[in-house]
């Protein structure tokens, strides 16, 4: 009786381990298809997201690069005894210039060649317009050089029109994609490189 029930837990053990034995092969494979997966993504997120990635990094530089782009230049303290003309008056004239009532959402006070002037922004998309602060004068920005019209449009979207929120949020999401996945191998490769390494010097 007993030979039989010590075979009989014999058998059980072995049911047991080649069970645990399949299940890791199981889960070998599916982590082996799963980083297998993960760096086919990444590549292509690479391709998709290196074009606008690359047109930010440039455009962001020549926005620090000094003079190389408008609003890159030095920056004058403001001369408030030349100021006469109130924020509501210099949007009243914003509106006048521009025939219509403006959704302005930022009005600027900063120094032009000397001069304060209030920059109305809203509603004209990458341009907008400056009102004298002394004088009470509105007129529209100057057409940017092509610096920094690329520096814009590059950095902004602005020639996206409506589709400018959407694009900037997907092409945003698959950097951010990118920067994950790229974590993730690289954790990957050095948790496998440590761990050879590791087991070489315990076999040694």
């Amino acid at each position: 009786m007993q030979p039989s029930l010590n075979l009989c837990q014999q058998k059980s053990r072995e049911s047991h381990t080649l069970s645990n034995l399949h299940l890791s092969v199981l889960f070998a494979s599916i982590f082996i298809l799963m980083r297998k997966w993960i760096y086919q993504a990444h590549l292509i997120l690479g391709l998709l997201a290196s074009i606008p990635v690359l047109a930010w990094s440039l455009s962001g530089l020549l926005y620090v690069l000094p003079s190389s782009s408008e609003g890159s230049s030095k920056v004058e303290k403001i001369d408030t005894s030349k100021v006469k003309i109130s924020p509501s008056e210099a949007i009243q004239k914003a509106n006048e210039l521009a025939g219509r009532t403006l959704p302005i959402t930022a009005l600027t006070l900063l120094m032009k060649d000397g001069v304060p002037h209030y920059q109305a922004i809203g509603g004209l998309g990458a341009d907008s317009i400056f009102i004298n602060a002394e004088t009470g004068t509105a007129e529209f920005s100057k057409p940017p050089s092509l610096r920094t019209r690329f520096a814009r449009e590059a950095h902004f979207y602005f020639f996206a029109g409506s589709w400018q929120k959407p694009l900037l949020i997907t092409f945003s999401t698959l950097a951010c994609l990118l920067a994950l996945s790229g974590i993730y191998l690289n954790i990957v490769y050095w948790f496998n490189f440590v761990k050879s390494r590791i087991g070489s010097r315990t076999s040694n």
